[in-house]
């Protein structure tokens, strides 16, 4: 029924298995989890490459767009009603958010990233998570999953979730990370993937007063 979509965006620590929990999350509420789905969404939506996204995904740089094809600008509307140019990475978010707000409107999903939270925060029936994780298990982690000595895991953990909280805060009213920002707030270390998995859901239930088991 329209009234019973939901929607359940994961913000989340690189390393701390966030999208791990997203894909666990899925599978128990039998619902499509989008990530890095979003880019080639997007490119089709647009008509424009998927590279320009994947160059932009969870990125603030204004200047993308005019370092790849400098010659491309995108109208958009400004606050005055006036035709301005727009560089790429206010033109790919709002590309990229309208196709968000379409699935949103479509099905009940969860979305991993991409300021979901923000974009979706007029819905009804939305709950917004951030998965962390003990520094130790998401080096761990990263060693196992992107073969890298525990330095470069540490060195690409500092620098990707310094890019993510810099696109958050750019695009968002929120902080990345901070408690207030979010609903809820948990540490996977502690339950493990499934475990933390399992407390989302009973989690989103109480706050949506719905049973959302084997739907």
């Amino acid at each position: 029924m329209e009234q019973d979509k939901f929607v359940i965006n994961i913000g989340r620590q690189l390393g701390s298995g966030g999208k791990a929990v997203g894909e666990a999350l899925g599978r128990r509420l039998g619902v499509h989890v989008y990530d890095k789905q979003l880019i080639n969404l997007a490119a089709e939506q647009s008509g424009l490459c998927t590279e320009l996204f994947e160059q932009a995904d969870e990125k603030k740089s204004r200047s993308l767009f005019s370092s790849l094809i400098g010659y491309l600008r995108m109208p958009f509307a400004s606050e005055e009603g006036s035709v301005t140019d727009v560089l790429s990475s206010e033109a790919l978010f709002k590309i990229q958010s309208d196709v968000i707000r379409d699935i949103a409107s479509r099905e009940s999903c969860i979305f991993v990233g991409r300021c979901a939270d923000y974009i979706l925060r007029d819905h009804p029936r939305a709950v917004n998570v951030f998965v962390t994780g003990a520094p130790e298990d998401r080096v761990r982690r990263l060693c196992e999953q992107e073969n890298v000595t525990p330095e470069e895991a540490e060195a690409q953990m500092e620098r990707t979730d310094a890019r993510r909280a810099s696109y958050y805060d750019y695009f968002s009213s929120g902080k990345w990370g901070e408690a207030a920002t979010y609903h809820l707030c948990i540490d996977s270390s502690v339950l493990g993937i499934e475990g933390t998995a399992d407390f989302i859901r009973e989690f989103a239930e109480r706050k949506l007063k719905m049973n959302l088991s084997g739907r």
